[in-house]
């Protein structure tokens, strides 16, 4: 599954259709991606829109819209067209040609003068959400801080650690509403820069672990983001990620076979001496 330094990537790329107004849609409107949307109004919406700008929230993207002119309606407000986009497990963002015939898994096309915005998921496990109105769709808020934010600080993250203590670490780093964004191979990337066993119990760690698990993901997300998330390319290369999913991979300090198994029920790679 993308997690948030490829979402970030992904989300970038109808960026070169900023500005420019959708002429024409073309979606599967039974598919299980459109679960829970009204999918005539959204085909409504969006024809003749223009795509203003787009975020990345963890796992999730938001696409705002031009929508109704407020002196034309009676309102106050300007209102706006939300489109949100969560990958799940095979879920793409691509642009391709003014003239593209859409494919069986493209789910979504926006076609534009000059490009075609194309999302395409071919095991529909991810999700596409509408909303129109004046403000953010309250499905976009968030309880938790984004984690490259100063919101994002060691008492955020002590207080969310004291609510899950008799829970594996690694299954609370997976935890969305505490780490948006992070999946299984940046999960094992904090915990192995952090020396903590993916299997310890948050209410073993100590002051030093919490601190350290802090410093660890607020390094693996922002440098992910300068990597993946820029130009997706490769994290470093004495990153953890290249040699975890090696049957025979080896810890890149101590130049030791990782240990591999399953955790939170996710596939876990780890130092057996120097993760504690």
């Amino acid at each position: 599954m993308p997690e948030l330094a490829e979402v970030e990537w992904f989300r970038k790329q109808w960026d070169i259709g900023r500005g420019a107004e959708i002429v024409d849609l073309g979606l599967h409107a039974r598919n299980r991606v459109f679960r829970g949307n009204d999918v005539h109004e959204l085909r409504q919406r969006l024809v003749g829109a223009k795509l203003l700008s787009s975020h990345a929230r963890g796992k999730r993207m938001l696409f705002k819209f031009s929508g109704d002119d407020p002196e034309t309606i009676g309102a106050r407000e300007n209102i706006r067209s939300w489109l949100g986009i969560h990958l799940g497990m095979t879920g793409k963002i691509r642009v391709e040609s003014a003239d593209y015939r859409p494919a069986k898994h493209d789910h979504l096309v926006l076609f534009q003068r000059e490009r075609t915005l194309v999302f395409t998921d071919s095991r529909q496990f991810g999700r596409v959400r509408f909303h129109h109105g004046a403000h953010e769709p309250d499905w976009w808020k968030s309880d938790g801080p984004e984690i490259n934010s100063h919101a994002f600080d060691q008492k955020f993250v002590d207080r969310f650690l004291d609510r899950h203590r008799k829970a594996p670490i690694k299954a609370v780093l997976l935890m969305q509403h505490g780490f948006p964004g992070i999946g299984n191979w940046m999960a094992d990337e904090i915990l192995w820069r952090a020396k903590v066993l993916p299997s310890k119990r948050v209410r073993k760690l100590t002051a030093h672990d919490r601190t350290e698990l802090f410093r660890a993901t607020k390094f693996v997300v922002r440098r992910s983001l300068e990597t993946l998330g820029k130009d997706f390319s490769d994290p470093p290369k004495e990153w953890l990620i290249h040699q975890k999913w090696k049957p025979d991979g080896i810890c890149q300090i101590h130049r030791t076979p990782l240990r591999h198994g399953t955790v939170a029920g996710r596939s876990t790679a780890w130092c057996s001496k120097c993760q504690k």
